[in-house]
């Protein structure tokens, strides 16, 4: 530094000239500081407006979507119940009788049945008189009681909960 500058700031005028760039560096990067936060925080909000956005919109394509599947869903519940009106009847319904699993009942009064566990996707474990059978719906078994007894029992249907079934007994057809 040379002796004039340094007599310069040594001067009470050179100080009070060295404090006022002082202050307008400090006020310069203050004003910079904030102008420079302001816009970062506006690009946060203009982010954050997009996604609030987006997500109303994609918010409002599920709810439609929902609203379609609680539709389908209400019309292929109206459809099932029209097809077991359609089925009762079609399919007899008279001896018509419904087991839950591990029950029996006393059927015709000459036959045991009993539901043997829940059933399963292809059949139900079915114990007709002792006698334990695997059965499918629409499977007629066969069972004779007695010599001069003959007993059909059909499966008509089953679910997880239950299964249902026909049971009729005649005379024993001779030849």
């Amino acid at each position: 530094m040379s002796a004039d500058a340094h007599n310069l700031f040594m001067t009470s005028r050179g100080r009070v000239f060295l404090t006022i760039v002082v202050l307008v560096v400090i006020a310069g990067v203050a004003i910079f500081g904030r102008l420079y936060g302001q816009h970062l925080a506006y690009s946060a909000m203009v982010d954050r407006d997009g996604a609030i956005r987006q997500l109303e919109t994609e918010s409002q394509r599920l709810e439609l979507e929902r609203s379609d599947q609680d539709t389908q869903v209400k019309a292929l519940q109206a459809q099932v119940a029209s097809l077991k009106v359609q089925l009762n009847t079609v399919l007899p319904s008279n001896n018509l009788y419904s087991i839950n699993p591990n029950q029996s009942l006393l059927v015709a009064g000459r036959l045991t049945i009993g539901l043997v566990g829940g059933p399963l996707s292809n059949g139900i474990n079915i114990n007709i008189n002792g006698k334990q059978e695997f059965a499918a719906v629409g499977d007629v078994i066969h069972v004779l009681p007695d010599s001069s007894t003959a007993c059909n029992v059909q499966i008509q249907s089953f679910d997880m909960f239950k299964a249902q079934f026909t049971a009729s007994c005649g005379p024993t057809k001779t030849d």
